[in-house]
């Protein structure tokens, strides 16, 4: 049976860093980093009342910063590892004790009953990687050591070698050992499939349990990367998120997601649904929605259409906008990996972590999404229909009409057969009564007695709305 579970993505970096000087002034390593120790029991029990599941911990493996000639920005890409038996100092408050300190993270975040993730780049390293732990020769590189795209920062690993495919899951092992519940592996199209085929089932023998997550955009990867590599869960950014953000820009339909679902057949649980991560926009910046209000339509299908996980980037919760002033990247609607920074929204909410009282400084927009997200993050959570139940995509029996329109109305029901929900998505800038058909193959399909059935809901502009028909239909359950 597959279960929903919500990631929550966090680079520690930025997220525990209180010093607001940063935003002007980068290089302030020591003062300017969020550290392990700011992720504090108050804030994980936060982020447990947020619904969250697992936390990734993104940027932990030691990485090149300003010190070093290649590194990008002052606190340097989290994906150019410097020492993959290394935790990056700047996060600890002792430099000696650092691996000690994310030890006791680990520790800490398991004692909320909650899961760590943290990345693992298998791709490529950084120009100046040094470990004395596992050193790599000429054959674990690439012939020429190219870099891939912008990536100036990194040279390519060369799978070709035997070598470094004992050296990266000897590297996996290691940080299993350290009590990491799952990976989130980057670009794993990069790396042949015969390696992950060949390594993620020794990971899993020795720690049953553990889960791998792959960043990929290919649709004709899916299969191998599933069926032969072995990978837990895929990315959905060429699916579902591509064509949220198409409807939100206007230039698709809100009908079309009923194809993208319909073409990932039985891989649709095993993919992770997102609004935002690292490499994406912020859904509430000028350079996307313009607000967090206007991505709630997205949030309502991304979050409760299928039982796949679900993922937010730290702050969207807060419906951060991305960068206050200029980083390394530009102002370009994402929060900077690159520079030692600070968030204003997070560092309100950090203070209300402290004072056990997580509005207490949040401005009003902040209070509102948050609220928000917290009541449906834990439907999702809650309601069987949701976190295990079956979807029925209403789209087929509702064309358009002067009460549903598929351009920018969404329909579906989600139902664990002792209750039956019905979800409606509106994209549009107007207020809407729309008038949705229900068949009775739905109620069959989902095991609940009831005939066909005609529903009209209120749905705010940008927003969904959620009713429990569970009384409305006629009959009882099956």
């Amino acid at each position: 049976m597959h279960e929903k579970f919500i990631i929550y993505q966090m680079l520690p970096r930025l997220f525990g860093n209180r010093n607001p000087e940063c935003v002007f002034n980068g290089t302030l390593a020591e003062n300017g980093s969020g550290k392990f120790g700011d992720i504090t029991a108050k804030v994980l029990k936060e982020l447990k009342e947020l619904a969250v599941t697992h936390v990734w911990y993104t940027g932990i493996i030691r990485h090149a910063t300003d010190g070093d000639t290649t590194a990008k920005g002052k606190a340097g890409s989290p994906y150019a590892i410097k020492d993959y038996y290394d935790v990056n100092p700047y996060m600890s408050k002792v430099t000696s004790k650092r691996m000690k300190e994310f030890e006791s993270l680990v520790a800490r975040t398991h004692k909320a009953g909650l899961k760590v993730i943290i990345d693992f780049i298998p791709n490529h390293l950084s120009r100046e990687y040094n470990s004395t732990v596992a050193p790599f020769g000429d054959e674990n590189f690439y012939p020429g050591r190219i870099h891939d795209g912008d990536w100036t920062d990194t040279v390519k690993l060369n799978y070709g070698s035997r070598d470094t495919w004992t050296k990266m899951k000897d590297i996996l092992m290691f940080w299993a050992a350290k009590g990491v519940d799952g990976f989130r592996c980057d670009m794993v199209e990069l790396v042949t499939v015969d390696f992950w085929e060949w390594c993620i089932p020794q990971l899993k023998e020795a720690y049953p349990g553990i889960i791998f997550v792959a960043e990929i955009y290919q649709p004709h990867n899916y299969h191998p990367y599933i069926t032969r590599g072995g990978f837990d869960y895929l990315y959905d950014k060429s699916g579902f998120y591509d064509t949220l953000r198409a409807i939100s820009d206007g230039h698709t339909w809100a009908s079309s997601l009923t194809s993208v679902w319909q073409g990932l057949g039985d891989f649709q649980p095993k993919m992770l649904n997102f609004l935002e991560n690292h490499d994406e926009q912020r859904v509430a910046s000028n350079f996307f929605a313009g607000n967090a209000q206007r991505s709630l339509a997205m949030l309502y299908v991304s979050l409760f259409f299928n039982t796949a996980p679900f993922m937010i980037y730290f702050g969207q919760e807060l419906g951060e906008q991305g960068m206050e002033t200029e980083g390394y990247s530009g102002v370009d609607g994402r929060t900077t990996i690159y520079d030692f920074w600070s968030l204003s929204s997070v560092r309100r909410f950090l203070e209300g972590c402290d004072a056990g009282d997580v509005y207490k400084d949040l401005i009003d927009n902040e209070k509102q999404i948050l609220s928000i997200y917290r009541e449906l993050m834990k439907m999702a959570m809650k309601k069987d229909s949701f976190r295990i139940g079956k979807t029925f995509d209403l789209m087929y029996v509702n064309p358009q009409s002067g009460h549903f329109d598929p351009r920018y109305h969404f329909a579906f029901l989600r139902s664990d057969g002792k209750e039956i929900y019905l979800v409606t998505a509106n994209f549009s800038q107007w207020d809407a009564q729309i008038r949705i058909n229900i068949p009775k193959e739905a109620f069959d399909y989902l095991g609940i007695n009831g005939g066909a059935s005609q529903i009209t809901v209120s749905v705010g502009a940008y927003n969904g709305n959620i009713v429990n028909l569970t009384s409305i239909v006629s009959g009882s359950c099956k």
